[in-house]
């Protein structure tokens, strides 16, 4: 057993999301969402390097010598898999852990919104899950793949960096590859997977230009295809595809999206108060043929609007998702009004509303 492995279990033990370890300092858990120190004594550099080297591949840690940064996916059978992110620093090397669960959580277990589970059954198209860094959309994701895997016979193709959930084929195969390790790129392995017989591909970060456009290219030719993006809204998601290209080629592009996009899903994490856990909320946007036009005609500005007015479809605007879970109890008013895009709605909740220079 490797030393750092004390760590891991004590994060599973303490129900603890990520692992950090920074030379200087002792180990921090984040704990629902909060950082907590460990009674430990604090971690020197060459202490620390040799840790995290114990576990590490070969070429790994070539990588992290030559560049500083490194990402790889760590395993302990019976456990949980970790992403693992090795970076320097000022006072020397650094790491964080997420732990990824063995065991996937259902759309029902999630409490997700029941139209989230019918998007693993869509045809073709493009749906997009999305929000910042920690917001469960990998969580999310995971959900929709493995209904994917219950309920169809599919061939199913993710691409990630590194590889988190595994999901074991049931009625679909599915095939994991890790950028770095089985594949160059996104975009190369996005190319590949046109001629790999695929009929759903997940692709886990769309970072870049090419790896948008072949996403959407693969959505248009009659595959689904689920990607990420850190956008904080269905809005702002699909001006943030659109403005990834050349001027010269956005109209068109935004009639091919409005053509192959099916969803989009924007998500926030919230700490509970009532019980122990996080809980998220989420916007949800389908594309019905009004909001393809909006797309069409560069008017997403009043995405917002046909969301409100798309209930019946499944649609929900993320401020009132939030509303909903701070109605129930279940989180802080402080935190609703911190991560909802209309704070004005929240100010009557708080008990001392913040006077926040940003909003004037």
């Amino acid at each position: 057993m490797a030393k750092i492995d004390a760590f891991f279990k004590l994060m599973h033990d303490q129900g603890a999301s990520d692992l950090h370890l920074v030379s200087g300092q002792p180990p921090v858990l984040r704990i629902n969402g909060e950082m907590e120190r460990i009674k430990y004594k604090v971690l020197d550099n060459d202490m620390l390097r040799s840790m995290l080297y114990e576990i590490s591949p070969e070429d790994k840690v070539k990588v992290f010598e030559e560049t500083g940064d490194v990402d790889f996916g760590y395993e302990i059978p019976g456990l949980a898999r970790y992403r693992a992110n090795f970076f320097m620093q000022k006072y020397g090397v650094a790491a964080v852990f997420r732990q990824i669960p063995n065991i996937i959580q259902t759309a029902e277990q999630l409490g997700l919104p029941g139209v989230i589970p019918k998007l693993a059954l869509l045809p073709r198209g493009l749906v997009l899950v999305t929000g910042p860094t920690g917001s469960g959309k990998s969580t999310t994701l995971a959900a929709i793949i493995d209904v994917a895997n219950r309920s169809r016979k599919d061939h199913i193709i993710t691409v990630e960096d590194p590889i988190e959930f595994v999901h074991q084929s049931q009625g679909c195969i599915i095939n994991h590859r890790e950028v770095g390790l089985h594949t160059r790129t996104f975009s190369a392995a996005l190319r590949g997977a046109l001629r790999e017989d695929p009929d759903i591909i997940m692709v886990g970060e769309m970072r870049d230009l090419e790896t948008i456009s072949l996403a959407i290219e693969a959505a248009s030719t009659g595959h689904l295809v689920f990607g990420t993006l850190h956008t904080s809204s269905a809005a702002k998601t699909v001006d943030r595809v659109i403005e990834v290209f050349p001027a010269n080629q956005q109209e068109q592009v935004r009639s091919t999206l409005a053509d192959g996009l099916r969803a989009v899903v924007a998500q926030v994490l919230f700490k509970r108060i009532d019980k122990k856990g996080r809980c998220a909320a989420l916007e949800i946007m389908i594309a019905t043929p009004a909001v393809r036009n909006l797309i069409r005609e560069a008017k997403t500005f009043q995405i917002p609007s046909s969301i409100q007015t798309g209930k019946r479809y499944g649609m929900q605007l993320l401020d009132d998702a939030i509303m909903d879970l701070l109605i129930k109890g279940m989180i802080h008013p402080d935190d609703a009004y911190a991560k909802a895009n209309d704070k004005a709605k929240f100010r009557p909740y708080l008990k001392t509303p913040p006077a926040d220079f940003t909003e004037t």
